[in-house]
């Protein structure tokens, strides 16, 4: 617990707010996809985030990107329940739209062992943010918002 705690102190005071809120959000979109889905809760959240002036990325704000899915990545695995990447990739797309960005979420898959795993992810600019060595191939982009959506 000591090291935690020391962690935490090192973190710049505006990050400790954004880990507190990225740690309170992730549990509301875990209960968003368990009562709504993933297809409603998707919608839902692009609604919220939509910015009309949508811009490409500097490299200050593709740093800024990164630095958040990172964030969001310890909040998965040391907030208040254990959040997948989809939960992560989720709300890290919603914060950065809010932010006039656009980012792409992505899904893909990869086989090791014989067998397959799947996971979740956001790109801005072509960048995978926060995925260190990522060997997942993504899925062909998929319409979340056509009426023939589940």
């Amino acid at each position: 617990m000591g090291r935690r705690l020391a962690r935490w102190r090192e973190l710049a005071p505006t990050d400790r707010w954004r880990l507190l809120g990225l740690v309170v959000a992730l549990p509301a979109i875990e209960a968003m996809l368990r009562i709504f889905g993933a297809v409603r809760t998707r919608r839902w959240l692009d609604r919220i985030s939509a910015n009309a002036r949508q811009r490409s990325a500097d490299p200050g704000q593709l740093r800024s990107a990164e630095h958040l899915a990172q964030l969001a990545a310890i909040a998965g695995r040391r907030g208040l329940i254990d959040a997948t990447c989809l939960r992560q990739a989720l709300l890290l797309q919603c914060l950065l739209r809010r932010r006039g960005l656009s980012p792409e979420f992505k899904l893909g898959v990869r086989k090791r062992d014989g067998l397959f795993d799947a996971h979740a992810w956001v790109e801005l600019q072509g960048v995978a943010l926060g995925q260190a060595g990522l060997e997942h191939c993504a899925f062909a982009q998929r319409d979340w918002n056509s009426s023939t959506a589940p």
